[in-house]
């Protein structure tokens, strides 16, 4: 590699624009959810538990990629505001299911509005095919990183 490789402006680094594009995204997010008094990780926790009724917050934290106490603290936020229910009961262990409540799900249906004002905002800078490669090459670029930390993992 020669140094001009090497240290190449950080503004051309893959990470760094991966970085700012992340930012970017997460902070239109948050204004365009704002005024529905959601954040991003509350947004993200009732649509997967729309996807998968039932996830313990141990579940959940894997989920959002978040350690399971930040999990439980937008969890109980969001049960106080009536948009989760908990069982009781746990399915095993001392994990306890949790599903959305019905002021989950509306309260959910508002956000995806939002949040698709955001995404179309985004996706309207490609073409069609730049759309498709945008996903296939995020997708392959998580896997590899995914791939390498796992081989770098003792066993």
């Amino acid at each position: 590699m020669s140094q001009e490789e090497e240290f190449r402006p950080v503004d051309e680094q893959v990470g760094y624009l991966l970085k700012k594009a992340a930012s970017a995204l997460r902070t239109a997010m948050d204004n365009a959810l704002r005024p529905l008094d959601l954040t991003v990780p509350q947004f993200v926790c009732l649509e997967r538990l729309r996807q998968q009724p039932g996830m313990s917050g141990s579940e959940l934290a894997r989920a959002m990629f978040v350690r399971r106490q930040s999990m439980n603290l937008v969890v109980k936020g969001l049960e106080r505001r009536g948009l989760l229910i908990r069982s009781p009961v746990p399915r095993h262990g001392k994990a306890l299911p949790t599903e959305l409540a019905p002021a989950g799900m509306e309260k959910l249906a508002a956000a995806y509005q939002a949040v698709s004002v955001v995404e179309r905002t985004l996706l309207d800078a490609l073409t069609p095919d730049g759309e498709r490669r945008l996903r296939a090459d995020l997708t392959a670029c998580a896997t590899a990183l995914t791939n390498l930390a796992g081989e770098a993992e003792p066993d």
